[in-house]
């Protein structure tokens, strides 16, 4: 099978924190993308384990974060001793941001491109609190 026919996922965690090693994954949110079929996904406080992580990714190619490399892919590795850089292409998404002159988190690229947010008063913040 070609590898441009093989799903892909977009993914995104919500933390407690900055720090793998004290806080906690509160969310990892998975969209995944095959042709013309797509799916969301959420693992959510005792769904994020290591063994539903990898069922969620099972056959998936490509993983597309923001700032992955440098947040999510270490948090994940530090708390489900899980490398999604090895078994998948991973691919950052802040560095083609970088590269047109795109900087900031993902809300604010989000404003700048144009991409409208469901909920728009919901920060970092506010969005741990909902689940605690």
């Amino acid at each position: 099978m070609h590898e441009d026919s093989l799903p892909e996922a977009y993914l995104d965690i919500m933390t407690t924190g900055l720090s793998p090693y004290h806080d906690e994954i509160t969310v990892i949110g998975i969209y995944l993308v095959n042709g013309n079929d797509d799916m969301v996904l959420q693992l959510v406080d005792g769904e994020i384990t290591k063994d539903n992580l990898l069922e969620a990714l099972e056959g998936v190619f490509k993983i597309y974060t923001y700032n992955g490399s440098g947040f999510a892919l270490p948090f994940i590795h530090s708390r489900l001793d899980v490398d999604l850089t090895e078994g998948y292409c991973h691919h950052d998404l802040m560095h083609d941001c970088w590269k047109n002159n795109l900087y900031g988190g993902l809300k604010k690229v989000e404003t700048k491109l144009g991409i409208p947010r469901k909920l728009k008063a919901i920060g970092g913040v506010e969005a741990i609190m909902l689940w605690y």
